[in-house]
């Protein structure tokens, strides 16, 4: 059975990824945007830089971000110097290393459905009186629906299933950065299968109700 530590460990799970899906959709549509509409030389260069983690190893991630968040890395002199502190092994360095982790699996949705959106609805409604931000809102955003979800949905999943990263940045501290992930491993660590099947087991349920969810939710590619 699951115990007390375990069920921590999935609401900091949970409570993780919900953060960082919310700071991913805040900032990842801009970037989104951006990509899908620039004809910039930047934009090679750029999209290369979000799709990072998905080639990059994470201890690899987890290690520079680490180095950059210490006590002399650049955001570790600043943020000691407004007096935050340090951020590895906190939640909110946990929370940090899983917005750049889970980055591209919700820019690149989200800029695949602005693409698909193609020019003449922003010309129409541009023809129509409306401001390129009132445009965005009220007709980029609610066409684009479908990459908003899956966006959503992958970046959330992805947070969930972390191990990489959030082990070099956060540690193994309970009920402050032991997520499940870690949590597992722990108990096999301790040769405790049966609790590492309870997790385990959890996780593919979840895995399979997420990608469920996916392709019976999102309407993207159904035939009309």
């Amino acid at each position: 059975m699951l115990t007390a530590a375990d069920f921590g460990a999935i609401w900091l799970t949970i409570k993780l990824a919900a953060i960082v899906t919310l700071i991913l959709l805040l900032v990842g549509t801009p970037i989104a945007w951006w990509l899908a509409r620039t004809r910039s030389w930047w934009k090679g260069p750029v999209g290369a830089v979000v799709a990072l983690p998905i080639v990059l190893p994470p201890t690899v991630l987890g290690f520079y971000l680490l180095l950059v968040m210490g006590p002399n890395g650049a955001v570790g002199q600043f943020t000691q110097w407004a007096g935050i502190g340090l951020l590895p092994f906190t939640f909110w360095g946990l929370v940090i290393a899983s917005v750049f982790y889970s980055l591209p699996f919700v820019v690149q949705p989200i800029q695949n459905a602005f693409e698909a959106l193609g020019d003449r609805p922003l010309e129409a409604a541009a023809t129509l009186g409306a401001r390129p931000i009132d445009a965005f809102f009220s007709v980029a955003v609610p066409l684009a629906k479908p990459g908003f979800l899956t966006a959503s949905v992958l970046g959330f999943a992805h947070t969930v299933g972390e191990f990489g990263v959030v082990l070099m940045i956060g540690g193994n501290i309970p009920d402050k950065t032991r997520v499940v992930s870690v949590q597992i491993y722990d108990h096999v660590e301790a040769l405790e299968y049966t609790q590492a099947h309870w997790l385990a087991g959890g996780m593919v349920i979840f895995s399979f109700l997420v990608l469920l969810a996916l392709y019976t939710l999102n309407p993207t590619g159904k035939k009309k």
